[in-house]
C-alpha cells in the first residue's frame, strides 16, 4: 500500500464530519499530533444538527448501520462507548423500516430472518417467504465476499484485484456469485412480489443509480439495512459525531470549530501549512482533506475529471404536534411511503440530462422520538415531536432548476400528496424550520448540488473511484463519501480509517475487522 512519505508527526484534518473524526482518532491512536479544523460551530458534517429555539434535529443521515465501526474508531484511542461522556447508547430499530404502498398494504423490515420471513409470508405469501430467504442468503454472501478486500481496504491500482491473493479470491467469489450483473435483475429473478422487490432495491439510490443499472455488488447496501440491522443513538445521529469528537479531545487531539480553511500552502508538491481565514496558519507534515469533490480545487487538489453525480434530495425539518402524528396511518421511526410508480420514478430523477421531479413521489418520513422519547418537546400544554421528510430529486447537472423559487411550492405539493395518503393535517400542522434543496448543497460546495456525491457507476466504484491519495500531492490524503469506499455512514467511517492508514501505514493504523453477522455489536448490548 502506498503511503505518505517523509515525516508524519503533525497532521491537520480539514473537516469534522464522520470521516474526519474517524481519521483524527486513528491518527491520534497511532501517535500523531492531530489538529482537526471545522468551519461550522459543531461537528458532524453530513451527520450534523440544526439548532432551533427550543430543540435540535439531525441535519443529515438518519440511518445508521454497522455500529461496530464506531467501536473501532473509539478503540483506536483506547476507549469505548461506556467510557465516553456521556456514554453513547445505541439501540437497534425493530423494525428497521415500515413500508407503505399505494394499494394500502404494508411491510415491516426486520433484520431477524425468522421474523422477516413471517412478515413476508403474511403479506406476500409463503412461497415469497422462501424466495426472500434465498435472496437474503445471496446478499449476505456478496457482502461477506467484498467487505474485507473491497470496502475496508485501500487500492493503489485496479490491478490490485488480481495482484494480491486475498483480493483475487474475493473477486473470483463475486464473479461466481454473479455480483457484476445488475442488482435489479437479480432481485426481480428471485422475488415475485413487486412490493418486496422495492424493499431490496430502493437502496440503489444511495449508490446514485436505478436498480436496473446498479451492479450486484451493491447488494451489500440492502444487506446492511435488512440483514445486519438499522440502529439509532439516544440523542439523535448527531450524538455519534459528538461522541467521537469528545474521545478525540480527551485523547489529546486539538479541535477547532468555527475555523474556516482558505487554502493550503505548498512547497513544490508537498503541503507545508494550512491557511485559515483568521490569518493564522497551521504547520503540517500531512493533511487529510474531507472537502466535497466539488470543492477540492479550493485546496490545491485537482478534482477528478468526468464525474457523474448522484441524484439529490429535498429535505424538510420541523415539528408536528404529537397528537396529530399519532393519528397517521403508520407509527414508525422510518416510514417509506411508496407511490404507485417505481421504474418511472428512477427514470425521472437519475438521468444524466433531462431529469425531473417525481410525478408519483416515494418519500422517507423520519420520527426519531418514537425511538427516543427524550426528543419530544413541550410548548405550553402541547407535546411536539421532531419530524423530517425526504424526497429524492434530480441533481443540478441533470435538472438545473431554480430551487430558491421552487422549493417552498414543491414542499407544499409533497405535503398535499401525504395528506391524500392519510397523513391528516400534515399540511397545516407540520411547522417547517428548515428546508434543504439542491441549492443548499451547492452553496456548501457539494458537486452538482447533491449530498450523495459521485454516483457509483462502474468507472466510479471500488478501485476506479477517486483515490484517497490526492493527485500530484505528496502528503495530501482525501477522505469522505466522494472517495473510497463511497457514500454512507459506515463507509464514511471506513474512509477515515483508510485515509489514516495512508498517512501512518497499515502497521501503525488499526486494522478494520469485518462486522459480526451474528454477534450484536458491543454498543448495542446494553440497550437491546
Amino acid at each position: 500500500m502506498k503511503a505518505v512519505t517523509g515525516p508524519t508527526e503533525q497532521v491537520v484534518v480539514v473537516g469534522a464530519g464522520l470521516s474526519g473524526l474517524a481519521s483524527a482518532l486513528y491518527l491520534t491512536g497511532a501517535g500523531c499530533a492531530v489538529t482537526l479544523v471545522e468551519r461550522a460551530d459543531h461537528v458532524g458534517g453530513r451527520v450534523g444538527r440544526y439548532r432551533f429555539a427550543d430543540y435540535e434535529i439531525d441535519s443529515g443521515a438518519t440511518v445508521l448501520t454497522l455500529p461496530a465501526l464506531i467501536d473501532d474508531a473509539l478503540a483506536a484511542v483506547g476507549t469505548d462507548t461506556s467510557k465516553t461522556v456521556p456514554p453513547l447508547r445505541i439501540r437497534q430499530l425493530d423494525p428497521a423500516y415500515h413500508a407503505r404502498f399505494a394499494d394500502g398494504s404494508e411491510l415491516r423490515v426486520f433484520s431477524d430472518p425468522d421474523r422477516m420471513s413471517a412478515e413476508v409470508a403474511q403479506t406476500c405469501g409463503p412461497d415469497e417467504a422462501v424466495r426472500y430467504r434465498r435472496l437474503r442468503d445471496w446478499l449476505g454472501r456478496v457482502f461477506r465476499a467484498e467487505y474485507d478486500e473491497f470496502l475496508a481496504t485501500n487500492f493503489d491500482s485496479p490491478l490490485d484485484m488480481v495482484r494480491f491473493p486475498g483480493k483475487r479470491a474475493a473477486l473470483l467469489e463475486l464473479v461466481r456469485l454473479g455480483a457484476f450483473g445488475r442488482l435489479g435483475n437479480r432481485v426481480d429473478r428471485t422475488l415475485r412480489d413487486p412490493r418486496l422487490t422495492r424493499l431490496f432495491t430502493f437502496q440503489a439510490l444511495y449508490a446514485g443509480m436505478a436498480p436496473e443499472q446498479a451492479l450486484g455488488v451493491y447488494g451489500a447496501i440492502p444487506y446492511m439495512d435488512t440483514g445486519l440491522g438499522v440502529y439509532f443513538p439516544d440523542g439523535g445521529m448527531r450524538s455519534v459525531a459528538e461522541t467521537l469528537a469528545g474521545a478525540f479531545t480527551a485523547a489529546g487531539g486539538r479541535l477547532e470549530l468555527g475555523t474556516e480553511v482558505t487554502g493550503i500552502d505548498y512547497d513544490r508538491n508537498r503541503a507545508r501549512r494550512v491557511l485559515l481565514a483568521d490569518g493564522r496558519d497551521l504547520p503540517c507534515d500531512a493533511v487529510i482533506l474531507t472537502a466535497d469533490l466539488g470543492s477540492l480545487d479550493r485546496f490545491g487538489a485537482r478534482p477528478p475529471r468526468r464525474l457523474r453525480a448522484s441524484p439529490s434530495a429535498v429535505v424538510a425539518h420541523g415539528t408536528v404536534p404529537a397528537g396529530i402524528a399519532e393519528s397517521w396511518p403508520v407509527q414508525a421511526h422510518h416510514t417509506i411511503d411508496f407511490g404507485a410508480a417505481w421504474s418511472r420514478t428512477f427514470a425521472e430523477i437519475t438521468p444524466r440530462r433531462g431529469g425531473r421531479l417525481m410525478s408519483d413521489p416515494s418519500l422517507l418520513l423520519t420520527r426519531p422520538a418514537l425511538s427516543d422519547p427524550g426528543l419530544y418537546l413541550t410548548r405550553g400544554e402541547t407535546r411536539y415531536e421532531p419530524f423530517s421528510l425526504l424526497a429524492p430529486c434530480p441533481n443540478l447537472d441533470s435538472a438545473p432548476l431554480d430551487w430558491n423559487r421552487l422549493g417552498p411550492s414543491y414542499l407544499r405539493e409533497l405535503l398535499a400528496v401525504l395528506e391524500s395518503r392519510g397523513y391528516h393535517e400534515i399540511s397545516a400542522q407540520f411547522s417547517v424550520d428548515r428546508l434543504d434543496t439542491p441549492a443548499t448543497w451547492l452553496d456548501q460546495g457539494m458537486i452538482a448540488g447533491t449530498p450523495f456525491s459521485a454516483a457509483h457507476l462502474f468507472r466510479q466504484t471500488g478501485p476506479f473511484r477517486t483515490r484517497n491519495l490526492a493527485r500530484g500531492r505528496e502528503n495530501v490524503v482525501l477522505a469522505g463519501c466522494g472517495t473510497t469506499p463511497g457514500v454512507g455512514v459506515p463507509t464514511a467511517l471506513l474512509s477515515g480509517k483508510l485515509a489514516a492508514q495512508r498517512v501512518v501505514g497499515e502497521n501503525r493504523g488499526a486494522r478494520t475487522r469485518a462486522p459480526a453477522t451474528v454477534r450484536p455489536p458491543s454498543v448495542t448490548e446494553a440497550v437491546n
